[in-house]
């Protein structure tokens, strides 16, 4: 429950200080009246959306908000109170930290505070671009359908994405368990048959490529749980240091970078801006403001900073195309599309398109860069495993040849 720093006087009109815990200001006002206290000052501590919501913020599935969003709109539309809406999807849904989260918005919109500013109090639950839009509907008339168009703007959001860790999925698989098993070949299986080659080494006929593999093997059976220590330390580092705003722009740097996949993972964050902006622009939210949010909605510090620099741009009066396009990041069809959108004055309706577009040919190149991946890990995996044999076959054959 929310707290709330108070002073107050009391009957004898001495100032007292303290806090409080209720659910909303005005509870607290109550709270304090029934101990006769008369409240100067209520103040709702920094805390006060913290345990479940503080700190490291819970977050809810893109589906689950994409759902709620669409029921909000269905229930508002058909009359159904604001309060009432805010109970009933409270009490229905089956997902912990958004009912207690409808729970505490009801209460602050009883206490008169908007719909969207109840929202932005949860930033882990909430996304700019849905309280954004929420606020927009409200002030502009619009409040159902801005909610309709958040919901499916929501699960296009949770398609994209699932659609690319699904594309992934397998290649990952088929790298972790070549990695196991020929980690366990080294270790387990190929030092059993070191004093198996010991008249072979004693000749001096062991075969190159096998005195490597067995040193390596011995190298692993001693300082393998080592190697593995410095791994797990090296990715620890490694995510502390992505935690920087220097790590951050290195690794977006490092992801454009990687051939294919890098022009993949850009025209996916070209298309989610296209499509966030499209979508704010089409809901009355200010170009300034829109693009605020979409800017972070991309996924990559380089393009957001780009972004960035269009906004300063459009604030100077100038047109959005042009330092998009010098950015180098936005192919230059979608630049000339952005233009013909600003010019015929039809942005809020080219973007989507330009989204739905891009969205279609990225996913193509993916597939196709996911199937000629999966035959490469393929052919990987079989290669070090049989170099593995060959190492151990030629010296068992040329001694058998010598007896």
């Amino acid at each position: 429950m929310p707290s709330f720093t108070y002073s107050a006087r009391d009957l004898s009109g001495k100032m007292v200080t303290g806090t409080i815990e209720a659910g909303t200001a005005r509870e607290a006002t109550s709270l304090l009246s029934g101990k006769e206290l008369f409240p100067t000052k209520i103040v709702e501590q920094a805390s006060a959306s913290s345990g479940l919501f503080g700190g490291r913020r819970k977050k809810v599935k893109g589906q689950t908000m994409a759902t709620f969003y669409g029921q909000l709109a269905s229930l508002l539309r058909s009359g159904v109170p604001m309060i009432r809406s805010l109970t009933l999807l409270g009490n229905q849904s089956t997902e912990p930290v958004l009912s207690e989260v409808m729970t505490e918005i009801k209460a602050r919109v009883e206490d008169g505070e908007t719909l969207g500013d109840a929202m932005a109090r949860y930033p882990g639950v909430f996304s700019d671009m849905g309280i954004n839009m929420v606020r927009a509907g409200t002030e502009g008339g619009f409040l159902e359908d801005a909610l309709d168009r958040v919901s499916v703007f929501t699960e296009l959001q949770e398609d994209l994405k699932g659609r690319t860790v699904s594309a992934m999925a397998y290649p990952t698989f088929l790298f972790a368990v070549g990695t196991v098993v020929v980690s366990g070949l080294l270790v387990f299986f190929v030092p059993k048959f070191d004093m198996l080659f010991d008249r072979l080494r004693k000749k001096g006929e062991m075969p190159v490529m096998t005195e490597w593999l067995l040193v390596f093997s011995h190298f692993l059976q001693s300082y393998g749980i080592f190697i593995l220590l410095a791994l797990v330390a090296g990715v620890v580092a490694l995510r502390m240091h992505l935690q920087t705003d220097v790590g951050k722009d290195r690794a977006d740097r490092f992801k454009l970078k990687i051939p294919v996949l890098g022009d993949i993972l850009m025209n996916l964050s070209v298309a989610r801006f296209c499509r966030v902006l499209g979508t704010l622009l089409g809901n009355g939210v200010p170009i300034i403001k829109s693009l605020d949010i979409s800017r972070s909605a991309t996924g990559n510090r380089l393009l957001s900073q780009s972004i960035g620099d269009a906004t300063d741009n459009i604030r100077s009066g100038e047109s959005l195309a042009k330092p998009l396009g010098d950015s180098g990041y936005f192919p230059m069809a979608v630049v000339e599309m952005i233009k013909v959108g600003e010019e015929s004055n039809s942005l809020d309706r080219v973007l989507p398109e330009i989204a739905d577009s891009l969205e279609k040919r990225t996913f193509r190149r993916l597939d196709l860069f996911v199937r000629l991946l999966e035959p490469i890990m393929l052919l990987i995996m079989a290669i070090m495993v049989l170099a593995v044999v060959l190492a151990l076959l030629v010296p068992v054959l040329k001694s058998s040849t010598t007896l």
